[in-house]
């Protein structure tokens, strides 16, 4: 792990969802710093905040109070396109449920960050077909995501987060709608891949025994976050 410099952090982090008179705090002040290199997990029951936290960091909702920075670069001080820029370059993206667009090829799932970029479509196609062989896919080119299972959809979104070669790698429950097998094997794909591709990343997950093998464990709750002895957890 390296420590030369915070990849992303965020400071008095607050969130507050209105729902008619109602006021819902989620997030009550979060202070956070990511080092270059880091494997991050931040754990805590359904409802505690973090797929909150982790869209607030990748600037995919706008916080109520507080400053998110990427690469030292206040997040809201950046214009919308330069915003849609750090999150194409810098950011990479599993989502809980995916997001996988249903109509295309697993190969122009993984090619579509680079095609945004302006990327020639040849070569947009050849790096997606390397990236999806290094998650175990490239038998897998052309079916739709409709034709992969569970674990192999998850593969292709982390194909596609990490296509752009991303700093920091946000992963929203990787595991979670997978069985215990699944789940493992698309756990130890993440943590050879965080390696292999020098990532920074940051896990939301509820499962203790994936969380204790990473570098930190945060847990959010109530609105708050506190630091866990990844060791304690249970394994």
């Amino acid at each position: 792990m390296s420590s030369q410099a915070p990849v992303l952090e965020c400071r008095g982090l607050k969130k507050t969802y209105r729902s008619g008179p109602l006021e819902v705090p989620v997030l009550l002040g979060i202070d956070l710093t990511v080092m270059a290199g880091e494997r991050l997990c931040i754990v805590g029951v359904s409802g505690s905040g973090k797929s909150t936290l982790l869209h607030l960091l990748g600037g995919l909702d706008a916080p109520t109070a507080g400053d998110v920075l990427v690469q030292g670069r206040p997040f809201a001080g950046l214009g919308e396109a330069e915003q849609g820029r750090v999150r194409n370059r810098a950011l990479g993206f599993i989502y809980q449920f995916h997001h996988l667009l249903p109509e295309f090829s697993a190969l122009d799932n993984v090619a579509m960050p680079l095609l945004i970029r302006r990327m020639p479509p040849s070569d947009a196609r050849e790096r997606a077909a390397h990236m999806l062989g290094e998650v175990g896919l490239g038998n897998r080119l052309t079916h739709t995501p409709g034709e992969l299972s569970g674990g192999e959809q998850q593969r292709l979104a982390l194909a596609r987060a990490l296509i752009t070669q991303p700093q920091v790698l946000l992963a929203d429950e990787p595991t979670g709608d997978l069985d215990g097998r699944t789940g493992a094997l698309v756990f130890e794909l993440v943590s050879r891949l965080h390696q292999e591709h020098q990532l920074t990343s940051v896990i939301a997950t509820h499962n203790l025994a994936f969380a204790r093998r990473c570098h930190r464990v945060l847990r959010l709750n109530r609105g708050t976050m506190e630091e866990l002895v990844p060791e304690s957890l249970p394994g």
